[in-house]
């Protein structure tokens, strides 16, 4: 059992890794070969923000259990409210711009409500992945548009912060690539080889560790930035970051799962789903009332999270 762990363990420090590593090698090998800012920002940064779920969803597919594939979004997503911004929040308060609020809440609910459209008749087809996958470009554009206009958005802060690591040379920026997908591969075979005899050692279903252990392992990135983000006195990169996440979790990763197997939803409570979005619409008042996440505020997401986690337990 403690073997398992280590996989987990192993698994989720080389997805951080390596997706690090994907977004800085990728960038600058785009700028040597002339591709345009605009492209990368669509492309290489937006998605390599979620590469570390996309990395687990497309093993789980292609090992025919997209449930822990949906599970790990599905737990991303409200860990990345609840536990993220929550934690971030209860150590300094966050003042976001209204105008960030105003545009990207509503998105992120209606990427909520589209998945749970989606789910109504069990499953996510084909088609449904290709819509979605049609969305998640669809949101990198509007989000850069915003970002050319002078408002805030998490593709342009992941932008410039792969450009300050892209001043390497032609064949450090090859080997930043490669190592980048190789650690993706290796940590996402590993993190799902544990959580499968995890699942089985403790006599719950992997839809199960999609939403706790898997979840909160791939949510850690996004802790990380968040709280150094709102301790910086940059709030607006930390709540961005969280938003884009969890859209491009929605569209992008379980786009590309269901385009590369569609699968059934099997094991995942209506509960599950109505925390997802009840976790999402607690940040609508921020769009009315001064925009401020405070510690309040905070503490009831941590706790809310923390029920949330007892209720999955056997």
């Amino acid at each position: 059992m403690y073997l398992n762990f280590i996989y987990i363990i192993s698994g989720l420090v080389l997805l951080a890794i390596g997706a690090e590593s994907l977004v800085r090698g990728a960038t600058g090998l785009a700028l040597r070969l002339g591709v345009t800012a605009l492209a990368i920002g669509l492309t290489i940064v937006a998605f390599g923000t979620s590469s570390p779920e996309l990395a687990v969803g497309i093993g789980a597919a292609r090992a025919g259990n997209g449930g822990l594939a949906l599970g790990n979004v599905v737990g991303s997503n409200i860990s990345n409210i609840a536990l993220v911004l929550g934690f971030a929040a209860l150590v300094k308060p966050m003042s976001v711009r209204s105008e960030l609020t105003r545009r990207e809440v509503p998105l992120m609910i209606s990427a909520n409500l589209l998945l749970l459209i989606m789910l109504s008749d069990g499953r996510l087809s084909r088609l449904e992945g290709i819509v979605l996958i049609v969305g998640a470009f669809a949101y990198t554009v509007f989000s850069y548009s915003a970002t050319k206009r002078g408002e805030n958005s998490v593709i342009a802060a992941k932008f410039n912060e792969a450009l300050t690591g892209s001043k390497h040379s032609l064949w450090w920026d090859a080997v930043l690539l490669a190592a980048g997908l190789t650690a993706l591969l290796i940590g996402a075979s590993l993190l799902l080889k544990g959580a499968r005899f995890v699942a089985a050692g403790f006599g719950v279903s992997q839809v199960v560790i999609g939403l706790t252990i898997v979840a909160i392992g791939t949510s850690l990135p996004e802790l990380a930035t968040s709280t150094t983000s709102a301790l910086r006195g940059k709030p607006g990169i930390a709540f961005g970051n969280v938003i884009g996440s969890n859209v491009l979790n929605i569209t992008a990763v379980l786009g590309a799962v269901a385009l590369i197997q569609p699968f059934a939803v099997v094991g995942l409570r209506p509960l599950d789903l109505v925390v997802m979005v009840a976790s999402a619409v607690f940040l609508l008042p921020l769009m009315w009332r001064g925009s401020v996440l405070n510690r309040w505020e905070a503490a009831i997401l941590l706790v809310g999270y923390a029920t949330y986690l007892y209720s999955l337990a056997p």
